[in-house]
């Protein structure tokens, strides 16, 4: 048994060794997703970030481009036009989760019984949130939380019944709602800024070299993964009832 508890012990001392591996530079188990990240020389416009190392194709980056979204027949423009510097915003963000690959520390699984992924608590930098809701002030939504409860009877996302279509600071008041509500905490409004290394812009020029890269490094050295950690915990309860 003592042989048993040394093992335990020293795969609890790589664990984070191995989360960091295994967390950086991954794609998402979803539908639209690419298996593995790598360079997409034609992506999109607002996509175009990403073209050196992405976990979207060219053609998921057009799509997240159209009023109407062919990736999840989704319209933003569901109580009337949306201004364009804040439709902006949402296809920036669509894109940052489509062709990211450095979102690995934050992705859960939907179901532990199942293969579909999302994300959780990204900490996108105060900026982001800040300009976000200042560019949408104008704009009109009729839902808070913009992840289901659509009316769908018609083949694209409608407002509900009753649900009422208010100017965006009704449904968010403060920045940092509309990080945190639209997509059910997908995203977490960071108090750090952009200069901080510790947090996630979902926009950069693409002259650049990815910010986000370096913020991923950091986050995965932190935290093991969830099922590994889960396995070896549970060996060890184990290993604590044999005992």
């Amino acid at each position: 048994m003592g042989r048993w508890w040394q093992l335990v012990l020293r795969l609890w001392t790589v664990v984070p060794i191995w989360a960091g591996d295994e967390l950086l530079d991954v794609c998402m188990n979803t539908k639209h997703h690419k298996r593995e990240p790598g360079p997409e020389d034609q992506l999109y416009d607002e996509c175009t970030p990403w073209k050196d190392n992405a976990c979207c194709t060219a053609s998921t980056s057009w799509e997240a481009h159209l009023d109407v979204s062919l990736l999840y027949n989704f319209s933003l423009i569901h109580c009337g036009l949306m201004m364009p510097g804040c439709e902006k915003h949402f296809i920036q963000a669509i894109c940052f989760y489509e062709c990211s690959p450095n979102l690995g520390p934050w992705i859960r699984k939907m179901d532990l019984a199942g293969p579909g992924e999302r994300i959780l608590d990204v900490p996108l930098c105060q900026e982001d949130c800040e300009q976000w809701w200042e560019d949408c002030r104008t704009s009109y939504t009729c839902k808070s939380n913009w992840h289901g409860d659509w009316d769908w009877s018609r083949g694209k996302n409608r407002c509900p019944a009753r649900a009422v279509c208010h100017p965006f600071p009704h449904y968010f008041p403060t920045p940092a709602d509309l990080c945190e509500k639209i997509w059910s905490n997908s995203f977490k409004a960071s108090p750090e800024g952009r200069n901080s290394g510790r947090c996630l812009q979902k926009w950069f020029e693409p002259t650049q070299d990815n910010p986000n890269v370096a913020v991923a490094r950091l986050f995965a050295s932190t935290a093991p993964p969830w099922e590994v950690s889960y396995s070896l915990l549970a060996f060890s309860l184990y290993l604590s009832f044999l005992s």
